[in-house]
This record gives structure tokens, sequence and C-alpha cells, in this order.
């Protein structure tokens, strides 16, 4: 596990002492992910900077790496669980191997296969490989976007790197992109492939790319998430399942260092550590929450592991921790998010990084077995489906002028809309007419629709279940689900793996039938009858809170001389209406209607921005926390 940083010239290059001093410094803004080890490759087209967290044969892991008589260098960021496999395939075809590493077998197998050696690995990844005999990079990202990948392309050439950061250190200025801003507000984060700073991207999930020198980068899509029903018994599904999830956790728990697990009060991550610990039974979990009664999992958790005789570590979070780690929160974040989870992620990985290198988490379980209580809404619109379309136009109307918080205009609203122009996935933030009141350039051409209206057309024909899904796949689950996974365990030098987001165990999910999904009234269904006995029963049937944060009531009480003192001091006039910001937190605290997402929303740019745009945030203070750190783990 690392990250790394890459620049493809357009002409070649000779560099100055102080241009690789800058490029350095590139590399060293991302130590988090790499505390271990560094190292650097140069030659006249191609430079490569390498930060390692050494997870996997300490000795052989070394980047970047050349192979084929250094015709071929690469760096790589992840982890591959078939490896080993795919290693004694090319033994047998007279392949020779100096290293034990999986980097080496990625570098062998491209060799032999060029890009299409992409599609035959099982696992998290992102990898820039430089063929220095035919002056050609290549590149890509893993199917579902566990691992980031930025590119930044100016008239020197183009740079690549694990984290944004990296390449926003060589901009001159940083420079907010009013297109992303607008789709934030919408989404709650940037949607893929933008980023909220102008002419930085992401490479998307299951692409690769070819690029070289003084020409157009060329990107090829490799994988997407698709769905193919298959009747099959109830009884042959959990077996699948249990089989699939079983092989899963085995392999994502190779290793040479100690594996750990979060642990919440769900059924995902409690299955994972049920699995977890047949494999190893001194497994430690990880568990947080908050002082406030509702909030908090660490009960459940604690009976969780006490019936799996298993370790639990909690970490309680007080308001006064939270907003003070925020700024540093937000920093690793790159761009902002406005999901408040990912500050209690920070902490459970703060904590766990104390104990172990690696840990086990259940991202990915909902969008794949059908977990949201969202999938359930086609169920409870059928009514519509026979009311006559002019009554339908009526009822739609009659939505519009109902003030917003009042009962039944969100059923309304849902029911006279279809499914295509209305749904963005589990958190829709600002309306059209919100983001024009917010936004001092507003542009109405710019609807959530240009991102999600591509996806609906490659599912048309799905159930609408299977239609929320893919498009939570493509946005929702890689623009915030595993974006804050990402960048909060690498924030305290921790690797994160994700044993719902495997390529087999989706090829089981993706032949789920919806009524193996959506029924009884509760969703997951044949996860939840796959886990049982393999789970403790009290997990089973109760609802997932997923890291739930009081923001609703911090910001009436304890945040809300914060969050006043943040608006008045942002400097984001130029962008927003803070009068209109300021009127939805007057609001909320009056109890007229909860706002605290919409405020959460404006306020996590805010923060985003004096990082970012303002300069204020202390970076001698993260080097030196970072520092304090390394000293405790050691």
């Amino acid at each position: 596990m690392c990250g790394f940083i890459g620049m493809l010239f357009d002409e070649p290059m000779e560099r100055s002492a102080q241009e690789i001093a800058n490029f350095k410094e590139q590399n060293n803004i991302i130590t988090h992910r790499g505390p271990d080890d560094e190292g650097y490759y140069f030659d006249s087209y191609m430079s490569f900077g390498f930060r390692r967290l050494s997870i996997i044969d300490i000795e052989s892991g070394t980047q970047p790496l050349s192979y084929h008589d250094e015709q071929i260098w690469m760096v790589f960021n992840g982890e591959i669980y078939n490896y080993l496999e795919l290693r004694q395939e090319l033994v047998n075809e007279g392949y020779h191997f100096e290293t034990n590493s999986d980097t080496e077998v990625i570098a062998a197998l491209f060799t032999k296969y060029k890009e299409e050696a992409f599609q035959l690995l099982r696992g998290m990844f992102a990898i820039l490989i430089w063929d220095k005999q035919n002056e050609e990079l290549y590149g890509a990202r893993d199917p579902f976007g566990i691992k980031p990948l930025f590119y930044y392309e100016n008239d020197r050439g183009m740079s690549f790197a694990s984290e944004k950061k990296s390449i926003a250190l060589m901009l001159e200025k940083e420079e907010v992109d009013q297109d992303a801003l607008q789709h934030y507000l919408s989404f709650q984060y940037v949607p893929e492939p933008m980023t909220m700073s102008k002419g930085i991207h992401k490479v998307e999930p299951g692409h690769y790319f070819k690029k070289k020198p003084a020409q157009p980068i060329m990107f090829t899509r490799y994988w997407h998430a698709s769905f193919q029903p298959m009747n099959r018994s109830k009884q042959d599904w959990i077996e699948q399942i249990q089989d699939v999830m079983y092989d899963s956790v085995d392999v994502h728990m190779r290793s040479d260092v100690p594996v750990g697990s979060f642990l919440s009060g769900g059924i995902d991550s409690t299955l994972i550590v049920s699995i977890a610990k047949t494999i190893n039974p001194r497994i430690k979990t990880f568990s947080v929450g908050f002082e406030r009664e509702g909030y908090s999992e660490i009960d459940v958790a604690k009976e969780t592991a006490d019936k799996l005789n298993v370790e639990n570590i909690s970490t309680t979070i007080t308001p006064e921790a939270y907003i003070k780690n925020l700024p540093l929160i937000m920093w690793h974040m790159d761009d902002p998010l406005a999901d408040p989870s990912c500050v209690p992620l920070y902490f459970v990985s703060e904590e766990a990084r104390k104990h172990v290198k690696v840990v086990l988490s259940g991202e990915g379980s909902d969008e794949l077995f059908g977990g949201y209580n969202i999938y359930r809404e086609p169920e409870s619109l059928k009514v519509f489906e026979a009311i006559p379309t002019p009554v339908k136009e009526l009822l739609a109307k009659v939505s519009t002028v109902l003030p917003e918080g009042v009962k039944g205009k969100s059923f309304l609203d849902r029911g006279t809309t279809p499914l295509r122009e209305r749904y963005i996935g589990n958190a829709k933030m600002f309306e059209a007419e919100e983001k024009e009141k917010l936004l001092k350039s507003y542009n109405e051409q710019l609807g959530y629709q240009q991102i999600t209206r591509k996806l609906f057309d490659h599912v048309r024909d799905y159930p609408s279940v299977n239609q929320m899904q893919y498009v939570d796949i493509h946005t929702w689950m890689r623009g915030d689900i595993l974006l804050k996974a990402d960048r909060v365990t690498m924030a305290n030098s921790l690797e994160l793996r994700v044993p719902f987001l495997d390529k087999e165990v989706f090829q089981v999910a993706r032949q789920l039938p919806v009524d193996m999904k959506i029924a009884n009234g509760t969703t997951k269904q044949i996860l939840r009858e796959a886990s049982r006995g393999i789970i403790p029963d009290h997990v089973l049937d109760r609802k997932k809170l997923g890291f739930p944060v009081p923001i609703r009531h911090w910001l009436k009480n304890e945040l809300n001389g914060w969050a006043k003192q943040l608006i008045r001091e942002s400097e984001t006039d130029h962008l927003l209406h803070k009068g209109y910001i300021l009127e939805l937190l007057h609001a909320h605290c009056q109890g007229k209607a909860d706002y605290s997402r919409k405020i959460w929303t404006v306020l996590m740019f805010m923060v985003w921005h004096q990082n970012f745009l303002e300069g204020k945030l202390d970076m001698h203070e993260i080097k030196k926390r970072e520092q304090e750190k390394e000293l405790v783990r050691s």
C-alpha cells in the first residue's frame, strides 16, 4: 500500500536540482500514505515518486519497480489478491521473478498481455506503467474505484498522483471549478471525473489510459457494473453467497502484518468479522460512537464482539474533538465532502492504527446486495402506477406549491416524477431553486441529470431497484463511500480492505433477482439469510446506524457559534450568498425544518476553501501531528 506521483513530459527534459527538489516535495506531502519507504525514478520523459506502507514482503516490494531489462518501470498503489495464482501461471509459462511482490506480477502480466492485463487483476489498485522502449505511459484504476488516481495537463506535459494535493502543490493558483461546486451542492461530493479544482481530474474506476509524449491521453473502459438476474432457489443463493464471502475475506486477509476489522452494529461488518475470526481467532475489532444517546453503536458492537469472543477496542468522540480535527480531515479529503461520518471514521482509524496496519471493512455491501432503505421506494410508489397521467400531472403541480417540510410533499414529488429525473443517489442536498439562491454564478443548464442521465441510459430496461443500484455504484459509492474510506485510513497510514467490493462477490451479487434483495419489508434479504447462523442473532434484524453523527443537534447547540463564525470569516463571498445559508441556520435552530445536512454541505465547502485557497491550515501543525502519530506507533 502506498502513494505515488508521476510526470510525463511532452519533450525530453533535463531537470534542475530545484525541479527535482520540488518533485520530491510533491511526493513527501503524501508521506502519510507511505511512511515506511520512498523511491524515485527519472529519465528524459518520465518521473516517478513513491511512498510505501509495508504490508507484504517489505524486502522485495521496493518501487518504482523495473522489469524486462528496465524496459518497463512502474508504480502501483493497492493490493492484488490473486497475485499468487497469476504468478504461478506466469512461472508455468517460463516467466522469471526476482521478487515475491504483487507489483512484479503486474509488470510481468503487462509484458504478456499489455493493457488487457488490467482485466485479470482481482483487487484494489491505481497503476502507472512506463513502457520506456516504446515511450508510452499506461495507467489504470480498479473496477470499483477503491484506490484514487488524479491527473492534470499543462503545456509541459501531464502529472499524475494518488492525492490531488500533490498536483495542487505545483499550481501557481488553485481555482474553484464552478461546475464542480454546483454539482457538489446537489450530491454532497464532487462527482467523478471532476474535482473541485479547475483542471485537475480523476481517472474513472474501471478505466485504463494510454499516453505518449505530446499526444492526447486516450481512455478505455475495461469494466463496468451490470446486472443479470438469474433464477435459483433461495438455498442455492445462500450457499453461493457464503462460499464467495468466505473466499473473499480469506484472500483479503493475506498480509505479513496483523489484520484487524471495523465493527459496527450492522450485518456487513459483523459478517466480515465472523468469517475473519475463523481465519484468525485473535483478530482485533474497532468501534466508534458519540456520547449522545442514539448515536453510538459501541454497546451493540461490544455485545457482538463478546459473543464472537474477539477483542473490541472503542473510541468515543466529543463535539469539541470533532470540530478540532475537522480542518485536518478535510485537508486529507482533497475535495470537500459533506458526509459527517468521515470524521468518526477518521477517529476509529486513528485508534486502529495503534494496533494494526490493515483493517477490513464492510463498504459496498449496501450497493451490491440492496441495503439502502431508499431501494424500497419503488414498492411504496406503486400506487402511482394506477393513476391516470392527467391526475398525476395535477398532483405534481400541487406538490410544487406545498411548502418544504409539509407532510406528503416528498411522497407526491417522488410519485409524480420519473426515477431517472429525480434519483441521484442516497443524498440529494440542494434542489435547483435552492442552488439559485445560494450560488452567485448559478448555471440553470447544469442540472444533476447531466451526471445521472447517461447512467440511466445504460440500464433503461432494468428494474427500478437495479437502476438505483447502478447509479449508486457509479456515483455515491465512488464519490462518497470509498473516498472517505481511502482518505481517512490513509491519513492514519492504515490500509483498508473491503471484501464486499471484490470481483467474485460482485459476480454473485449481480445475478440476484430484486426479490432476493428487497423483501418482507426489509433490505439485503438474502444476505441476511446467508448470515443467519454465522453472525449473532441480535444483529440480524437490527437497523444499521452507519456512523450516525448528531449534526442536527450540534448545529443548534454545541456547534452553533462555530458555524456562524465560519460563515462570517469564510472568504467565499464571491461564490456564495452567505445570507441564504444564515437564514437556513436560523430556521433550523428555531425548529422550522431540519436543514442540518444542507447547512453542513456549505460549511464543509467553506472549511475546504479555508484549507486550500485561503491558506488557513497550518502545515507545520500537520507535520508535527504526523510525527507524533509515528512516535506513538513505533
